[in-house]
């Protein structure tokens, strides 16, 4: 590749040997783009399932982030094919629709690409084996449903939350203490969750963390978790039945919306706007004294001279606390957002029964308790750990549980994990396909070897023989011994979950 200039100084570039390059086009092209996505599966299929590895991305600007979850993996590839794209896609897709199974959805998707390309060989039509997939998709996801139990819980009996959200946790980083934290991510999805309606609102859970500290420490907080301070180091640290104002209005005087200026030429007139000033801050103290707060929680910056007169007022109060944060503390306490001082009012405040100001180890870091809301319908998990890494491992893995255990709540049904499920469906295409009569019976036999390729990545990744061991299993299934190992240790999968998870693969192969 050169570049020269034409003669009005434009430059453009020449490729060497361009006339040697040839365009794919038809089968070839397809086969082409099939075998880019089968390189990216290639690359997650190590971190499936509980013995899984983790990876280690490090983005251009030297950025390290480890984990195993599907979903950042091919995110922080930065992958530029248009095809393989459609795989991240695929993945984001499943975080955002069931928050779990990433990994799994990118590997079946995978393996259905792959055995779309013996199809072809055979001279089969791209149109025919994306009908016989969509056929044996529906076929699978109705044995899906026969095979699926319910989960039968309430307030009283969480123990099947608590199995299906540690069997989420068994392939993360904080698998170590499961127990721990899929208690906390269970007690936190009820303390949000309306049984009656079956909707769970997970905005309503704050994930938060801060480095120091062990895993083990972290903690669920009922109510909400600030990474802020006290805005002056001599106001108190400690509240208890806190009346909370709730501002989005800053402490300051009121800009003008001109650009005009003002000029000063007197003593007297210096004088006079200083006053006018001060009035400005001793008015807005005033009304917050007089509403009957003793802690004020702001959207924006203070003046000094107004951080100054809340402390000679003994009015504690934190400033620049985000917006999302906001509405939280708001939702958690009960008290409405105060756009204006001239609004600010008793009936407005909100409560808690403590707030405090902790300080973490010997750092400076510190943080804000809101705790013993009047209102549990917000709460924060809050995570400790050694570095940012870690944390933010922990933060991707109590996604996943907090979104397994929302949609048992909308759904109780479930399916055995291990890859049991895809064995039972896999068999059973496998008998569908002899009754169908058409070319669609080759579509339907390889959706079922695809499905395989799941317990096979999961037998391997665990250091087994995977043919091997897959045979003895499917063996297993065909004598009618069911999923009973899987259900014996635990292993539960929601079926929302998996169903979801075939509809999406077999959607990228149309």
């Amino acid at each position: 590749m050169s570049v020269v200039f034409d003669e009005f100084g434009r430059p453009f570039i020449i490729l060497r040997e361009q006339d040697k390059k040839q365009r794919l086009k038809g089968l070839e092209a397809i086969k082409a783009n099939i075998q880019a996505a089968i390189k990216v599966v290639n690359t997650l299929k190590t971190s499936l399932g509980p013995r899984g590895m983790d990876k280690m991305m490090v983005s251009p600007d030297g950025d390290v982030t480890v984990t195993n979850d599907g979903a950042t993996i091919l995110e922080k590839m930065q992958v530029n094919h248009q095809v393989a794209k459609l795989l991240v896609e695929l993945s984001q897709s499943q975080d955002d629709e069931i928050g779990d199974g990433t990994t799994g959805v990118v590997v079946l998707a995978g393996a259905l690409l792959e055995k779309s390309l013996e199809l072809l060989d055979r001279g089969i039509h791209p149109t025919k084996i994306s009908e016989g997939y969509e056929k044996a998709c529906e076929f699978a996801c109705d044995e899906l449903e026969k095979i699926s139990d319910r989960l039968e819980f309430s307030k009283d009996n969480i123990e099947p939350l608590f199995k299906t959200a540690s069997t989420t946790l068994n392939s993360k980083i904080i698998n170590k203490f499961r127990e721990k934290f899929a208690k906390m991510c269970v007690d936190a999805v009820l303390d949000v969750a309306d049984i009656d309606r079956k909707d769970v609102n997970l905005d309503l859970i704050k994930v938060e963390g801060k480095t120091g500290g062990r895993l083990e420490d972290s903690c669920l907080v009922d109510g909400i978790v600030v990474d802020k301070e006290m805005s002056h180091p001599q106001m108190v640290k400690s509240i208890e039945n806190a009346k909370i104002a709730i501002l989005t209005c800053p402490f300051e005087p009121p800009k003008t919306k001109n650009k005009g200026n003002v000029e000063i030429d007197t003593v007297e007139k210096y004088n006079s706007l200083y006053e006018l000033e001060q009035n400005y801050f001793v008015e807005q103290v005033k009304r917050c004294k007089d509403s009957g707060a003793n802690l004020i929680i702001c959207q924006w910056g203070f003046d000094d001279e107004a951080n100054h007169l809340l402390l000679q007022n003994e009015l504690p109060s934190v400033r620049w606390v985000g917006g999302v944060e906001i509405e939280l503390i708001a939702i958690a306490t009960g008290g409405r957002i105060i756009p204006r001082f001239e609004e600010l009012s008793a009936d407005k405040l909100g409560s808690a029964g403590r707030v405090r100001e902790v300080t973490f180890g010997t750092t400076s870091d510190k943080m804000i308790f809101i705790e013993n809301c009047a209102n549990t319908k917000a709460v924060t998990i809050f995570v400790r750990g050694g570095n940012k890494m870690i944390i933010e491992e922990a933060k991707r893995s109590i996604h996943d549980a907090l979104c397994v255990v929302r949609n048992l709540v909308r759904d109780n049904r479930i399916v055995y994990g291990g890859g049991s499920a895809e064995i039972a469906c896999s068999l059973r295409l496998s008998n569908e396909a002899d009754k169908v009569t058409d070319v669609d019976q080759y579509a339907i036999r390889s959706f079922a070897d695809a499905l395989e390729f799941v317990p096979l990545a999961l037998a391997q990744n665990s250091g087994y023989n995977p043919i091997e061991f897959v045979s003895n299993v499917k063996g297993e299934q065909c004598m009618n011994k069911g999923t009973k190992d899987m259900k014996d240790q635990g292993v539960f999968e929601t079926l929302v979950g998996k169903q979801q998870q075939m509809r999406l693969a077999s959607q990228v192969v149309r």
